[in-house]
């Protein structure tokens, strides 16, 4: 009996060693998953927006681009959408451009959204490949892409309107 509850006690305590070894693995890599480097070209993309309009990233040159990825379910990007929209009216004739990707919602669900907020911006729809070439892992994630097209900041997270209005500042051609 003693042995029994000997090697079931071992058992446990070599399952519990693993799970505490895999969660730091884990956290000491995550950081690693990013795939776009702050200093870094954007990797280009063509996305359609919701009125059937190609947008590629790499025709965006010369100006800032507030790169958004975002979802209808997700609280955080659903509070900072209207302060995006707000900033995007002030800073979009000063040479910054606001692109919204949604990632991988029904047309349906986001021209909801859309009208909901009334926003002005281009919402982009991506099935998964660009948040994939992105390594986009939680939402709401926004880069911040200068003039040249290369990555500036990173954000992940939700921002308030007066960080976004200061990120637009740092993208302003």
């Amino acid at each position: 009996m003693k042995k029994k509850r000997l090697v079931i006690r071992t058992v446990i305590l070599f399952v519990l060693g693993a799970a505490v070894a895999y969660t730091l693995y884990a956290n000491f890599t995550k950081d690693q998953v990013q795939k776009v480097a702050v200093g870094e070209k954007a990797p280009d993309f063509v996305l359609t927006d919701m009125d059937g309009e190609k947008h590629r990233l790499s025709d965006y040159e010369g100006q800032g681009v507030f790169l958004n990825f975002w979802g209808t379910w997700c609280k955080p990007c659903e509070k900072e959408m209207p302060y995006m929209n707000n900033q995007y009216k002030q800073f979009k004739d000063m040479g910054v451009q606001v692109l919204a990707v949604n990632v991988g919602e029904t047309e349906l669900a986001v021209n909801k959204f859309s009208d909901r907020y009334n926003l002005s911006f281009p919402i982009l729809i991506d099935e998964g490949q660009v948040q994939s070439a992105y390594g986009i892992n939680p939402l709401p994630a926004t880069f911040l892409i200068d003039k040249e097209g290369k990555v500036i900041k990173y954000i992940t997270g939700e921002m308030t309107e007066a960080t976004i209005k200061d990120y637009m500042e740092q993208i302003k051609p």
